[in-house]
């Protein structure tokens, strides 16, 4: 049993006492003036202090987080380093930058079009937020749904701001990338018919989450790494891209790259380059916690922004509804949003469910903010507040045994701590959790820089200014292949100029100009949790 505080004990009475009267009376959806109102109040998109302007590039002018504007405007770690252009380590057809689903994708593709492919990594391949992703991935491919539906889903959800071209492309070949992963040997869940099981998510109207149990992300990175590796396709990891090396026609040209453990630079030339690298939960945006993997920190959009490629909506970020407010050892783990669409319901300090629970996502952690913070409805915790997640009503809508058999992931992560989600609810705050903006792209897969492809969290535009649950496993395949495709294209007719570094000793006069003197070097690679009394 875990070790709650009497403040904790005494609302879990109460939650318990409610659950009865909840389970008849479900929260009604909320008006959208309300959803509005709640989003302008409490989101930490709307925190104008939290935001500064953009003095270079190609986004001058633009407001960006204080912690992504000290990156895009720092200091390059390519600066005073001795490069020599002009013998290449590597030279290949398609260079991929990042070892998670849209980099495993692009390079499958690529290779399977004939192309001479490598990628490489700061981390190993799999070492990604692909990897942590739990509740399934989205595609209109039952009877009752169509590409159509799932567009207006997402394109609502997503403020109506996604790029058309964009979600066209996402929703439409959606099913066709279910079947290649399942082609390809994932385990999708399956009734005894054989038909894929298909649940709802937040902001859906029709069922159509696939999903591994609530291992979804782990089990397609498995499938995808097991066929990077069959295709012997080269990974070089522990190695981080440092700087996109352009020739002197302008078009993206390879990669300066440093091995993790030596510092060793290298050169990699390319025909093509494919950014694939993530997030940035890792930045602690407005010291939030992350559900991220390790290597979030943002370089591709440093790498592409320099290189002088235009981003979109980078001024906003997904802070998912339910990450792990306690125990403080899993603070900020995500709680996967299928736990509430099997029927687990949000719940404050006095046991009143106050928000319908699958609302969007935007709108849901908006909620939770207002009760914690506005309404003081929030529980104590040992990092600060959360509310409860009742998941004992799994069971009672579903079936006994109905948490052990669809989200024993969730099961085990609680109950290493003692706390045992059949019969107790769980305290959760939201968490850093997606990238919303990113690199700006056309529907193509390339960037405004000739020859930069870009593929999976780095882009912008797909899901507009917030993303439905399912959406980004589906990116990561949809978009991956994409530019797997055109960059195995491309290839086929490019030829690469001298190799130089010479936007950089340009971006850096800039930086001059505008009278910015960097504090920091970037890309960042890693976080940097060392304590600072130290």
């Amino acid at each position: 049993m875990y070790n709650y505080t009497e403040e904790q004990k005494i609302s879990m009475a109460k939650v318990e006492k409610s659950r009865q009267d909840r389970l008849k009376n479900l929260f009604p959806r909320m008006s959208a003036e309300e959803k509005d109102a709640v989003l302008k109040e409490n989101h930490p998109d709307y925190i104008e202090s939290a935001y500064e302007n953009l003095k270079v590039g190609p986004n001058k002018g633009d407001k960006v987080l204080h912690e992504l504007a000290a990156l895009l405007q720092g200091k390059p770690r390519v600066d005073d380093l001795k490069i020599d252009l002009t013998h290449p380590d590597y030279d290949v057809d398609v260079l991929v930058i990042g070892g998670g689903g849209a980099g495993s994708s692009a390079a499958i593709t690529a290779h399977a079009a004939g192309a001479n492919v490598m990628m490489v990594t700061k981390l190993r391949i799999g070492d990604a937020n692909t990897m942590m992703a739990e509740g399934g991935i989205q595609a209109a491919d039952k009877e009752n749904d169509s590409p159509a539906i799932h567009y207006l889903d997402a394109f609502g959800g997503g403020h109506f701001a996604a790029k058309h071209e964009l979600l066209y492309k996402l929703v439409n070949e959606a099913p066709d990338a279910i079947k290649w992963l399942s082609d390809l040997g994932v385990m999708f869940d399956k009734d005894e018919k054989g038909n894929m099981i298909t649940t709802h998510g937040g902001g859906t109207s029709r069922k159509r989450m696939h999903a591994c149990k609530d291992y979804s992300g782990a089990e397609i990175m498995r499938t995808l790494r097991d066929e990077v590796l069959n295709r012997q396709i080269p990974v070089v990891d522990f190695t981080a891209a440092i700087e996109i090396i352009k020739d002197d026609k302008g078009q993206a040209a390879g990669a300066v790259l440093m091995n993790m453990e030596t510092k060793e630079i290298l050169v990699a030339k390319a025909k093509t380059v494919i950014i694939a690298t993530g997030g940035a939960g890792r930045l602690h945006y407005q010291g939030f916690p992350t559900s991220n993997h390790y290597g979030a920190t943002a370089d591709g959009l440093v790498l592409a922004y320099r290189a002088g490629a235009k981003l979109l909506y980078e001024d906003t970020l997904q802070y998912h509804p339910t990450g792990a407010a306690e125990p403080t050892q899993i603070f900020g783990a995500l709680v996967t949003e299928k736990v509430r669409s099997l029927g687990a319901q949000l719940v404050n300090r006095d046991g009143e469910a106050f928000v319908y629970s699958l609302e969007t996502r935007d709108v849901t952690a908006s909620t939770i903010i207002r009760e914690c913070k506005k309404r003081d409805k929030g529980i104590k915790t040992t990092d600060g507040v959360g509310v409860w997640l009742d998941t004992p009503m799994i069971d009672l809508i579903g079936g006994e045994g109905t948490i052990e058999k669809r989200i024993p992931a969730m099961m085990r992560m609680f109950g290493k701590y003692g706390i045992d989600i059949r019969k107790e609810p769980i305290l959760v705050y939201p968490t850093l959790h997606y990238q919303n903006g990113g690199i700006d792209i056309t529907a193509n897969g390339e960037s405004g820089v000739k020859n930069l492809f870009v593929a999976g969290e780095a882009v912008g535009g797909i899901h507009g200014r917030n993303r439905l649950m399912g959406n980004s496993l589906l990116d990561i395949i949809v978009f991956g292949r994409n530019a797997g495709k055109y960059a195995s294209e491309r290839a086929k007719e490019v030829s690469v100029g001298k190799l130089t570094l010479s936007h950089v000793k340009e971006f850096e006069k800039e930086l001059k100009s505008a009278g910015i003197v960097p504090e920091k070097v970037s890309p960042q690679i890693l976080p940097d949790y060392r304590r600072k009394d130290m």
